[in-house]
C-alpha cells in the first residue's frame, strides 16, 4: 500500500493541477455520495415513526370530534399548530390521563400489526342511544420476517409476518392527507345533525384475537347503530406507507331515537 501511494505521488508531481483536480472530483463524488444517501436515510420513516405518526393522527382526531361536537366545553380545550392548521385539544386533566392511557396501548398495537381499528362512539347520557360513531380502520402493511427472527420457526413452517419496516413516503406528504381529514372532521358540524343532549363518548379498539391485552381493559358492546337508522359518510384517508388508516362517520338520522 505504502509503495502505490508514493507511485501516485510521483506520477501526479509533474502535473500538480490535474492531480489537484482529480483529487477534488473524488472529493466531491464522494461527498456527493455521502449527502445523498444521508438524505435518503434521513427521508425513511421506520416502523416506529409510522407509529408515532398514526397515535399522534388518533389523539388529534379525537380532540377535534370532542371539541366539533361539544362533548367538553370549549374553554377546556387551547389551540395547538399542527399539519398546518390550528388544532385544539383538551386541558382537561382526568381527560389527557385517560386518552394517554388508550393511546399508550394503540401504540404497542400499532407497532406489533395487531391493531384493526379505533371507533370513537358519542352516545345520550339519558337516553343511553348511540348517536355517532367515529370508525378509524387500520391496515399495517405485513411482509415476511427474517428467518433469524421467527425463534418458532423449525425452517418448514411458513415465514412469520410482521409490518413493514421502513417507508420512503415524505412526511411532508403524509401531513397534507393528515390536514385533509381534520378539516373534514371540523366541517362535520354543517352536515351531522344537532346533539340534543348531553354526551358522553367512549373509544373502542380492536386488535388481533390474540393480542395481549391489559387486565384494566374489558370487552365492550360494539355500540353499533341499527343499519336503517344512520347515515355513514365516508371520509379520507392517509398512509405512511407503512400504515393505512381509512376513516368513517356513521350517525343515527334525526327522529330515530
Amino acid at each position: 500500500r505504502t509503495r502505490t501511494r508514493t507511485r501516485t505521488r510521483t506520477r501526479g508531481a509533474s502535473d500538480p493541477h490535474h492531480r489537484c483536480r482529480n483529487g477534488a472530483d473524488a472529493f466531491a463524488r464522494s461527498r456527493s455520495a455521502e449527502a445523498t444517501m444521508a438524505t435518503e436515510t434521513a427521508n425513511l420513516i421506520t416502523l416506529k415513526g409510522s407509529t408515532d405518526i398514526v397515535k399522534e393522527f388518533f389523539s388529534y382526531s379525537i380532540n377535534s370530534i370532542l371539541y366539533q361536537r361539544g362533548i367538553y366545553p370549549p374553554e377546556t380545550f387551547k389551540r395547538e399548530p399542527k399539519y398546518g392548521l390550528t388544532m385544539l385539544v383538551t386541558t382537561d386533566d382526568s381527560l389527557n390521563a385517560y386518552l394517554n392511557q388508550v393511546l399508550k396501548q394503540m401504540h404497542a398495537w400499532l407497532e406489533s400489526g395487531e391493531m384493526r381499528q379505533m371507533v370513537c362512539v358519542v352516545k345520550g347520557v339519558e337516553t343511553g342511544a348511540t348517536l355517532e360513531r367515529w370508525v378509524f380502520d387500520v391496515e399495517a402493511e405485513m411482509e415476511d420476517a427474517p428467518a433469524d427472527a421467527d425463534e418458532n420457526n423449525d425452517g418448514n413452517a411458513a415465514p412469520a409476518r410482521r409490518p413493514r419496516q421502513t417507508s420512503s413516503k415524505p412526511e411532508a406528504e403524509i401531513r397534507k392527507e393528515i390536514g385533509a381529514i381534520i378539516r373534514q372532521i371540523t366541517a362535520s358540524v354543517t352536515f351531522l345533525p344537532m346533539l340534543e343532549e348531553a354526551c358522553a363518548f367512549d373509544l373502542l379498539v380492536y386488535a388481533d384475537r390474540d393480542a395481549q391485552v391489559p387486565l384494566t381493559w374489558e370487552d365492550s358492546d360494539p355500540h353499533h347503530i341499527a343499519e336503517g337508522e344512520r347515515a355513514d359518510v365516508k371520509l379520507r384517508s392517509f398512509s405512511t406507507k407503512i400504515h393505512k388508516v381509512d376513516t368513517m362517520v356513521s350517525y343515527r338520522e334525526s327522529g330515530d331515537i
